[in-house]
């Protein structure tokens, strides 16, 4: 690792090797711009953090996620997912951190996934995606998940699903355009089923600037007007957009960061690279993007690495 790397990437995906196997490579290919499941070992991480100045990666495992419809298997794979993710970080101390998965929608399971990844593995957060099956973040049934994640003050970090309800219409990947969106109506769920103004304890991280959110803010905004949605954000939906966390992945360009930074404040992005399933290039990329985008010395080294540390305690501590 060069003397001179502190990027924290909080937007880095581990491929384990019996999770590609039971997944299936026909699930997880399609998704990306590729077409096919990328080429990673725990060895390629690093070696690609360190040709791009990156101290530490926090691992999640990205879409399609864990949940197939069998609940046994996921419940088996998260676990094994998650004690993957561990012996990395315990086997190259410093360079790894872990957003533990979670076997939703299966609750039960998820709780007690919470209690061993945040007590017993010492997992950085929790990584969730956007969706499962037709089930957003903010239905009613997966309350006691985000009630414990608020007792505990955990860092959850959001990554974007398929969308349930228009997968692969115009023969696009997933991860052009439904991601984006998806991630967009995950953060409309927590918004008006009152989960953001419920759980003011959890540090929430949505990938790639958070999809079209920025773009659509004004217009969620207008919903106040209805007493039912109010009622779920009485502080009003601009104040809890703004104290959401962003990474840059794909998002490291003059367009989005100006869409950004209009909803949010710097010390609310976080450097993150979207590993292996965006190819080093796009790391390369985004290390050069958010250089040339003309930030204060300061704010850029704030969004590199120091707006991280500050909620990931445990990073800092490695």
């Amino acid at each position: 690792m060069s003397m001179t790397a502190k990027r924290v990437d909080v937007h880095h995906h581990i491929l384990p090797p019996n999770y590609v196997t039971r997944v299936g490579p026909d699930k997880i290919g399609p998704l990306i711009v590729s077409g096919k499941v990328p080429e990673w070992t725990p060895q390629h991480s690093i070696e690609a953090m360190d040709r791009n100045g990156i101290a530490t990666a926090i691992t999640s495992i990205s879409a399609p996620g864990l949940w197939f419809g069998e609940p046994g298997m996921t419940r088996d794979l998260t676990r094994e997912c998650n004690e993957y993710a561990a012996r990395m970080k315990s086997d190259h101390p410093g360079r790894f951190g872990v957003f533990a998965s979670l076997p939703l929608p299966d609750v039960d399971a998820s709780l007690r996934e919470i209690a061993y990844a945040l007590d017993v593995l010492k997992a950085d957060g929790i990584g969730l995606l956007t969706s499962y099956g037709r089930m957003y973040p903010g239905d009613p049934a997966f309350a006691p998940v985000f009630d414990e994640l608020n007792r505990r003050k955990a860092v959850v970090y959001f990554h974007p699903m398929q969308s349930p309800c228009c997968s692969g219409l115009l023969g696009i990947p997933a991860a052009t355009l439904e991601f984006p969106f998806d991630t967009t109506n995950a953060v409309a769920s927590l918004l008006f089923s009152g989960t953001l103004a419920r759980c003011r304890n959890v540090r929430f991280i949505f990938s790639h600037a958070g999809g079209t959110v920025p773009f659509l803010a004004e217009r969620m905004a207008r919903l106040e007007a209805r007493p039912e949605f109010r009622a779920k954000v009485p502080e009003g939906v601009l104040y809890e957009l703004k104290r959401l966390f962003f990474d840059t992945a794909l998002s490291a360009n003059a367009t989005s960061f100006s869409a950004l930074l209009k909803l949010t404040s710097t010390d609310k992005v976080l450097f993150g690279s979207d590993y292996p399933f965006a190819p080093e290039a796009t790391m390369t990329a985004t290390v050069k993007g958010l250089a040339q985008i003309g930030l204060p010395p300061d704010v850029l080294r704030a969004i590199e690495y120091e707006n991280a540390l500050a909620i990931l305690p445990s990073v800092r501590a490695s």
